[in-house]
């Protein structure tokens, strides 16, 4: 039996738009926010193609402030333009901002309950699943070739294994990244 063919859903309203972004900013805990709008916009609804989400994302991690609030605003934009944009940020950011409030109130009073700290495991357990999901889509995504491939390695290593600073790693390791593809670009290979 074969899979049915995927369909693009319906381009999205400013409405709908909101609706997507305040649900998957109230849903989603610790982390792991970028698999859920993988799944969300490239594998539900077909809106983005899988490359070009992972250049936004790529985009939105080097740019300052917040991963998701930065790809939101990309996101939004590549579907809506600037209104878009605007109301993808105000759907990830307010209604989630208004229920942390009230959730801070609520879990300051029951913290020693033995089941909150339950719930707070499980929540932590599903967004280090959905970071890792995103992983794998993405170390899939890259070029089998020596130096895309050692890049990657040395990034875990350094990071993950040796626990160096992020900002540095980021820096030298992204601006060679830069500068090897710039080398390849002008020598005609990509």
């Amino acid at each position: 039996m074969t899979a049915p063919a995927r369909t693009a859903s319906p381009h999205p309203t400013l409405l709908g738009l909101f609706l997507i972004f305040a649900r998957i900013g109230l849903t989603s805990f610790g982390g792991g926010l970028s698999g859920w709008l993988l799944r969300e916009f490239v594998q539900d609804r077909d809106w983005i193609g899988e490359e070009d989400f992972l250049n936004g994302l790529a985009i939105s991690q080097a740019l300052p402030g917040i991963n998701v609030k930065n790809m939101a605003i990309w996101i939004g934009h590549r579907l809506l333009g600037w209104r878009g944009a605007a109301v993808a940020v105000a759907g990830i950011v307010v209604p989630p901002a208004v229920f942390i409030i009230v959730l801070g109130a609520v879990v300051g009073a029951l913290i020693l309950h033995p089941l909150t700290q339950v719930l707070l495991a499980g929540a932590a357990a599903a967004a280090t699943g959905l970071s890792l999901s995103m992983g794998v889509v993405t170390a899939r995504r890259v070029r089998r070739q020596l130096v895309p491939l050692a890049l990657m390695a040395a990034t875990f290593v350094a990071i993950g294994l040796l626990r160096w600073p992020l900002v540095w790693v980021v820096l030298i390791g992204g601006g060679f990244s830069v500068c090897y593809e710039y080398a390849a670009i002008r020598r005609g290979r990509r």
